[in-house]
């Protein structure tokens, strides 16, 4: 199940681990559209597709009523945060709940029939609640330093330790949960900047099923992963990435058993990076009248059903 063709999506990254979703790199999708627009000129357009069901991990597709925690782990977090990327992560997952940009990832479902391209009002959609952080998500787990370079392995134990430190303790509590594991300034996972972005899986545990995301020190990537991207700022990437991270978690918590297209690409994947037109990432006002730069998200019911990138829905 790896893509070669797709700069982003389903990737076998470690030896025994399920699954991750690769958020690419800028620079990843600009080739990957400069191969496309290579396509179009030789007449062999590339067909967008639209994302459809696939099914499931126990009946779970998408998270239906969203609860995000954020982890900020490891004592290298202690006065060492250069860019304030904790502050705007808070920030950032406190208002985006509810908002008109978060409400793409409702037309997606569960309890449907493997193959739906549309939920039509059948099974249960995906949710956009308010408070779906609130302050108290947050842990500073700093008892100890995190590993220099974390491995999947390790950021999937820390996942299933912060499920326990937040009393999430069986399958049913972290049914419809993510974990955001932020790992601190030069202290990221091998690949950050050059292979990835970002990326989020799932672990099993005696907890249940453990849905999370290795969220690197963004701003450690600079233009790679963001940095005043379509002239947003030098932390851009902050929120565009964790927006992606999160929005692809709620349409496929387990992966890769929600929403995908036939490339194995999710609803950020599709509409990653894009710097003009439609879909271009923007400032966006959120809840509570905040904004911040956001990517768009793929939506397939977007021109009259063929699908395509949105900011708002």
């Amino acid at each position: 199940m790896n893509f070669d063709g797709a700069p982003g999506g389903v990737r076998q990254l470690e030896e025994g681990q399920p699954f991750a979703m690769v958020h690419p790199t800028v620079e990843a999708m600009q080739k990957a559209r400069e191969a496309e627009a290579h396509e179009a000129k030789n007449g062999r357009p590339v067909r967008t597709k639209n994302l459809s069901y696939h099914g499931g991990s126990g009946g779970i597709g998408v998270e239906t009523s969203p609860k995000i925690y954020l982890v900020l782990w490891g004592s290298q977090w202690d006065n060492h945060d250069p860019s304030g990327e904790a502050a705007i992560l808070e920030s950032f997952l406190s208002n985006v709940g509810g908002s008109s940009w978060q409400a793409t990832v409702t037309q997606y479902c569960q309890g449907v029939a493997s193959g739906a391209v549309f939920c039509n009002g059948a099974g249960t959609a995906a949710g956009n609640q308010m408070n779906s952080f609130v302050n108290s998500n947050s842990w500073y787990d700093n008892g100890s330093a995190a590993p220099t370079h974390p491995s999947q392995s390790q950021l999937a134990a820390e996942a299933v330790r912060a499920a326990q430190h937040f009393g999430n303790l069986t399958a049913g509590s972290n049914a419809s949960v993510q974990y955001v594991i932020a790992t601190a300034t030069g202290n990221n996972a091998s690949g950050f900047g050059t292979s990835y972005c970002a990326w989020h899986s799932s672990t099993s545990s005696t907890d249940g099923n453990v849905a999370y995301t290795n969220l690197p020190y963004m701003t450690d990537a600079g233009a790679s992963c963001g940095a005043n991207f379509n002239g947003l700022g030098p932390n851009a990437g902050i929120t565009i990435v964790e927006g992606h991270e999160m929005a692809e978690t709620i349409t496929d918590q387990f992966p890769s058993t929600g929403w995908l297209d036939s490339n194995g690409q999710e609803i950020g994947d599709k509409c990653a990076w894009i710097s003009s037109g439609q879909g271009a990432s923007a400032d966006v006002t959120l809840t509570n009248g905040v904004s911040f730069p956001v990517q768009s998200l793929w939506s397939n019911a977007f021109n009259g059903d063929a699908g395509g990138c949105v900011l708002s829905y």
